[in-house]
């Protein structure tokens, strides 16, 4: 239980910030009015006392200013908080955030952090933020400190690292104690997969690139063998997947043609060989499995033909697949809502 008050040096910000507002004649409210807008899940950290709940509040945009609600709550002694997290409302009055604060229906039970399989770092970093309560400079921080997680020697970034899953909100962890969970989860998937040591760092970004391309679940495996195939005659892959990574889009695989004859793109794997330089998402158990037991066959192509179905043609030659890319093509003029 926390209590919500600190010492009486604690008055200075708000009185001060008042008569500044005086002087200054500014007509500006230092808070919202009304019940809010959208939803939004704060959470309140064990240790955290009245000045840090309502830094969260604003950081969350629950209220418009820590100043306003800390104001309300230092006349509000009796006051007390729950470490935990709440569903409120962004833009909410002071005084309604604090009663939906003191109010149980609004208490969530066992929160979560909920990770998808193929999201992005940067999208991890912004759940941790909005879901765990923690400070986006916090998280940015703990992200940087890649040597901190115990990855193989030249890993440069947590992308790729962080396995996709159901993490538990715990109101006492650190940034670095929720990277670390998602890193040591990776390596347990990476060693139940049967992938040695060694081999991990390559696995992942090969895993991450399948995760992006990869449409229905049968086909992972056949992607996997495409791309292979490809690295072994020496061809490049041509994944618009990478080229839109490394133009900071990290939520499409559809790129223009600039992009793709962008030879400053590190990630532009129509115009550099190999695999891109470090992974492009966050791999599953699925994407992962595909490029240890890759499907056998000869392709070097593939399409998808049929965006509602997810239908994928798989071709040896670049002429078959000339022939799958005009039926998709002619799948789209019959959908143009999907143009």
């Amino acid at each position: 239980m926390l209590a919500a008050a600190g010492g009486a040096y604690a008055f200075a910000a708000p009185k001060v910030q008042a008569v500044m507002s005086a002087i200054s004649g500014a007509k500006e409210t230092d808070d919202y009015t009304g019940d809010g807008t959208s939803k939004v899940t704060i959470t309140i950290k064990e240790g955290d006392i009245g000045e840090d709940v309502a830094a969260t509040l604003q950081r969350s945009g629950v209220v418009k200013t820590s100043s306003a609600f800390y104001e309300l709550l230092l006349a509000s002694p009796e006051v007390q908080f729950q470490p935990g997290s709440y569903a409120l409302k962004k833009k909410m009055s002071s005084k309604a955030a604090l009663s939906a604060l003191q109010d149980k229906a609004n208490r969530v039970e066992d929160p979560s952090l909920v990770i998808p399989e193929g999201t992005a770092l940067q999208d991890i970093e912004a759940g941790m933020v909005s879901k765990a309560g923690l400070s986006k400079a916090e998280v940015a921080a703990a992200a940087e400190d890649v040597s901190a997680y115990g990855l193989p020697a030249g890993v440069t970034t947590l992308e790729g690292w962080l396995f996709p899953a159901t993490y538990p909100i715990k109101p006492d962890w650190t940034a670095k104690q929720y990277f670390q969970a998602m890193v040591d989860t990776m390596k347990q998937r990476l060693e139940k997969a049967g992938v040695a040591e060694a081999d991990q760092e390559r696995v992942v970004v090969f895993a991450s690139l399948v995760q992006k391309e990869a449409g229905l679940a049968a086909d992972y495996p056949k992607v996997a063998r495409v791309f292979q195939n490809r690295l072994d005659d020496g061809m490049r892959l041509q994944s618009d997947a990478t080229v839109a990574y490394g133009t900071g889009n990290t939520h499409t695989v559809t790129t223009t043609d600039a992009e793709r004859a962008d030879a400053s793109n590190e990630y532009n794997t129509y115009q550099h060989d190999g695999l891109p330089p470090a992974p492009i998402s966050n791999p599953g158990d699925i994407a992962i499995d595909a490029v240890v037991h890759q499907a056998t066959g000869n392709w070097l192509y593939f399409v998808t033909v049929d965006l509602e179905t997810g239908e994928t043609v798989f071709s040896d030659t670049y002429d078959q697949h000339l022939v799958a890319v005009e039926r998709f093509r002619s799948w789209l003029r019959a959908h143009p809502e999907y143009q």
